[in-house]
């Protein structure tokens, strides 16, 4: 089984993004213990509107996964954080890593409003959970360049027995210590390694469903 992950270069003037260095860390990666015999193989994405979504493109016509993970840094987030939906909008607060900032702007203009998350989000959470990992359902990917992301990964694959979706991550401490304005909430490299480690294991050890999700609370109030 072929496993793809991405993460995205560093952007907003930081010099480091967790959403890479998960996934490089993770790179390689076999995972023999579980039922399913499986690798890892990651990517870095730019993050840039014009060029993310046909570098994510290529990778998966190279790879030709039969898992995908996609990344992203949520500054302000305080555990993993599994996306439910991505929404067919660019609307970026900030500029891109070319100065582009588009505002209103679909993602694929013919494409539907919304795409769910293929990945059973709720297990995911339950297992990261019952594992020593804080983690969520998140009801927004945001509208900057990881949501165009999930978005175009799921139109891509639409239709295909491939299983995917998006996961945002917290700060790392190191970006945290220097982040301008108040205190960021922050998880160490290695803890959010080994989160993602146990999401990939409870993907592959018999216990995901196949079908569906498990029947959760995972929803918010506002």
């Amino acid at each position: 089984m072929r496993i793809l992950i991405t993460g995205f270069e560093p952007f907003a003037g930081q010099h480091i993004n967790p959403s890479w260095e998960v996934a490089r860390a993770l790179n390689g990666l076999h995972l023999p213990q579980a039922e399913v015999q499986a690798q890892v193989q990651a990517i870095q994405l730019p993050c840039v509107f014009a060029q993310a979504a046909s570098a994510l493109t290529l990778a998966l016509d190279e790879v030709q996964p039969d898992i995908v993970l996609a990344l992203g840094q949520a500054e302000g987030r305080c555990d993993i954080s599994v996306e439910r939906v991505a929404i067919n909008v660019m609307d970026a607060r900030i500029p891109d890593n070319a100065g582009a900032q588009p505002i209103d702007q679909p993602v694929v203009p013919p494409g539907p409003a919304a795409y769910f998350s293929t990945l059973p989000i709720k297990h995911l959470v339950a297992r990261m959970r019952a594992a020593g990992f804080p983690a969520s359902v998140s009801q927004t990917a945001g509208t900057f360049v990881c949501n165009q992301v999930f978005y175009a990964l799921q139109h891509t694959l639409a239709g295909r027995a491939v299983r995917s979706g998006f996961i945002h991550l917290p700060l790392l401490p190191e970006q945290a210590a220097h982040w301008p304005g108040p205190p960021m909430p922050s998880m160490p490299l290695d803890t959010q390694v080994a989160a993602l480690r146990s999401a990939l294991m409870s993907l592959l050890d018999g216990s995901s469903p196949t079908v569906g999700d498990v029947q959760l609370h995972g929803g918010t109030l506002n």
